[in-house]
């Protein structure tokens, strides 16, 4: 059973005059001058102005006149570094190489993901008996952009029949659209409307999905916090469809979720208010019109079943358990007080997986994986040998299955996959990618750094062997730092091209992350999530002692919670960093739950209507409210997409405003904002590739590189 995922032109109207043109390495950059139109709240008797709330509206013409207007400005400086198309192509060239991701079996056939190289989208392929693969579904044909994608893809239980999910520019909001899997024929009318939802199948009858009320106004900003989970069944209208949880008050969530057990029998609810925390409920689906079984009734935990056996439901919890752990329980007595240990928490965080009949327990070692295999019994049956240091991922599939797959990688070596026998714990290559990049020539290691109160924090730098430790490497200082997200080592193409041209790519483990487990997680959350920003400047500073690099060639990055990071330190710590590059983030902190699902983030960030400390707090150090006159802030380019609505890019949009007002000094703030695009998922190869050789470039030329320092060698035609 899989774990139940819960989903941030002048124009005279706008433009009063243009600002004082400034020099920036022999470009001329003229800002548009935003007009600024007051609006004042008053929060527990203080008085917060707001100039740039007409930024917040997305449909106005207003807006869409700056965003043309900042994007010219952007553009143009962007066209006159001289190696950018070098980086591009560089980009271009490594990434074109054939992926394919690990198959899975449904009906008669074999299905797997697979991408040439360049194409924007990954094409579905599939094959009967060890034919010939042909293609199953080609998202790269939704649109001529490529800016359509793929989200999901689910199928019956007898896999005649499949239901996928497309989002269109990037947007949360989905469509479902069913097809017969035989013949690939449409079979009925497109679902719309459907958003942070997974596609759970009942039989081959119909499937459960998730979505809110499509909002008032803008879809894009609206606030959307009621979500409902219905019921669709094949061959029926959309507008017929039940809500099978959320329609009345007392059921009211942000956030729900509906799963069916592999075995058909039961329907597993999650509702939250919040990104963590969740209660539970099952319904057994073998009685008509059965009552919800109430499993949790509180949101103290995150807890959800990783199987059924007849009765006995295998959950895995952080209830009295911060590193999680594995309780079995019978279904027709399933509060906590009859839960039964079955593995039990470590001092690890643990994930866990399931199939062909057993359970795998993966385990963050300092945010590196170590996977142990256990049979429903609860017997240890081995520790799976990894090919190395770095994460794992996969293990799981049906019950029935006599082969699985798992997926090995580390910031210096590219993604591979493994066929595993989970009878005698041996497996083989399955695809290993035939890439223009040489991992023996880079290197990773973990270090361990003091935190300003004292905790250790790690981080894991990397970077080409033989480095000189003289102070003057260009650095990248990558963190996210919240929502019990768990930064583990990963590669990444644009990342291997920015350690060829000799820079330095180093990761630490903030807390508010989930790399230690809740305790970690809440050390970052709210009234302390001062202690993310305090871990991430000391990561900088810890990296310019150890003469990695110094605060002339280091630049800070991250997205979305990542991008209030860097808004966040770049605001509180100017003179630290050479170039900062906060991308999709949340930073007006004061109204970030005014939209779509923001007020969802609350567990984490807390809001400034909480009470009278918490607005305090938050305005101590919201990037958008941070912004001084007089201050030099280094070289920043905010990016976004103009079809994010999951963190609208008013937050973008307003701390550039911010920043281009009252800037002291030549260093250049940018906005580069992505047309007919979102938060980043789906987002196009073609656009990825854009996006990085426009970073990897703004930051090397601001750090003073007036070429590459490795420039890529000229390829020497037969």
């Amino acid at each position: 059973m899989k774990k139940l995922i819960i989903p941030i032109l002048c124009a005279s109207a706008i433009f009063v005059s243009c600002k004082e043109e400034i020099k920036q390495r022999n470009i001329e950059v003229k800002y548009p001058e935003t007009a600024k139109k007051a609006v004042v709240d008053t929060l527990f008797g203080t008085a917060v102005t707001d100039n740039y709330r007409w930024l917040e509206d997305d449909r106005s013409k207003e807006t869409e006149d700056w965003v043309k207007a900042e994007n010219e400005v952007t553009f143009d400086y962007l066209s006159k570094i001289p190696y950018r198309e070098q980086l591009k192509d560089r980009l271009s060239e490594l990434w074109n190489y054939e992926k394919v991701g690990t198959p899975f079996k449904e009906g008669d056939y074999t299905y797997f993901y697979k991408n040439d190289g360049l194409q924007n989208q990954y094409v579905v392929y599939r094959q009967k008996d060890g034919g010939e693969p042909e293609v199953f579904l080609d998202p790269n044909t939704f649109s001529e952009d490529g800016t359509t994608s793929l989200s999901s893809l689910s199928f019956s239980k007898d896999g005649k029949t499949v239901a996928y999910s497309i989002s269109e520019g990037g947007s949360d909001w989905r469509k479902i659209i069913v097809l017969d899997a035989e013949t690939k024929t449409v079979k009925e009318d497109t679902l719309v409307d459907v958003k942070f939802s997974g596609i759970s199948w009942y039989k081959n009858e119909g499937f459960y999905y998730s979505s809110y009320d499509k909002p008032k106004g803008s879809e894009l900003s609206a606030k959307t916090d009621q979500h409902k989970l219905y019921y669709h069944k094949l061959g029926t209208s959309q507008k017929n469809d039940p809500v099978i949880f959320g329609a009345i008050p007392s059921e009211k969530h942000r956030y729900v979720g509906g799963g069916v057990s592999e075995d058909n029998n039961f329907l597993i609810i999650t509702a939250s208010v919040s990104t963590s925390g969740n209660k539970l409920f099952f319904k057994d689906l073998r009685k008509p019109n059965s009552p919800l079984v109430t499993v949790l009734d509180h949101t103290n935990s995150d807890t959800y079943p990783i199987d059924i056996i007849g009765n006995k439901v295998y959950l895995v919890t952080n209830l009295n358990a911060p590193n999680k752990k594995v309780v079995t329980v019978d279904i027709t007595n399933p509060t906590p007080e009859n839960w039964k240990d079955f593995i039990p928490e470590t001092e690890n965080v643990l994930s866990l997986n399931s199939g062909a009949g057993y359970f795998f327990a993966e385990y963050m070692v300092d945010a590196v994986s170590k996977v142990l295999q256990y049979d429903y019994d609860g017997k240890l049956v081995r520790e799976v040998k990894l090919p190395g240091v770095g994460s794992s991922g996969g293990f799981g599939g049906k019950k029935d299955a006599k082969e699985l797959y798992f997926s090995f990688t580390n910031y210096n070596t590219p993604n591979s996959s493994y066929k595993f026998n989970p009878k005698d714990g041996t497996y083989e290559s399955y695809w290993k990618p035939a890439i223009d990049f040489n991992s023996d020539d880079y290197e990773s290691n973990q270090v361990f750094y003091t935190s300003k109160d004292g905790t250790k924090v790690p981080m894991i730098i990397t970077h080409k062997k033989g480095i000189e430790l003289n102070g003057k490497n260009p650095t990248i200082l990558y963190g996210y730092g919240g929502f019990n997200v768990s930064l583990t080592p990963s590669f990444s193409i644009a990342n291997s091209v920015w350690m060829e041209q000799g820079g330095v790519y180093a990761v630490p483990n903030l807390r508010g992350g989930g790399e230690y487990g809740k305790k970690w997680h809440d050390a970052g959350t709210q009234m302390k999530k001062q202690n993310v920003f305090d871990d991430f400047i000391a990561a900088a500073e810890y990296l310019i002692a150890e003469n990695y690099t110094s605060s002339d060639y280091l630049a800070v990055r991250g997205g979305s919670n990542g991008g209030l990071l860097v808004g966040a330190t770049m605001t509180q710590r100017p003179d630290l960093m050479k170039v900062a590059l906060p991308a999709v983030g949340v930073l007006d902190m004061l109204r970030y739950h005014t939209f779509t699902a923001g007020a969802g983030w609350a567990y984490d960030y807390g809001t400034a209507e909480q009470s009278k400390e918490m607005f305090e707090y938050l305005k101590g150090y919201s990037p958008v409210h941070n912004v001084k006159e007089g201050v030099s802030y280094p070289a920043t380019m905010v990016t976004t997409g103009d079809h994010d609505d999951r963190v609208v890019p008013a937050h973008s949009f307003k701390f550039a405003a911010e920043l281009q007002d009252k800037q002291t000094g030549n260093n250049p703030t940018l906005i580069r904002i992505e047309t007919n695009a979102g938060h980043g998922a789906g987002t196009p190869v073609a656009k990825t590739i854009e996006q990085y050789s426009d970073i990897f470039g703004f930051t090397l030329f601001n750090m003073g590189f007036d070429q590459l320092p490795n420039p890529p060698k000229a390829k020497i035609k037969s």
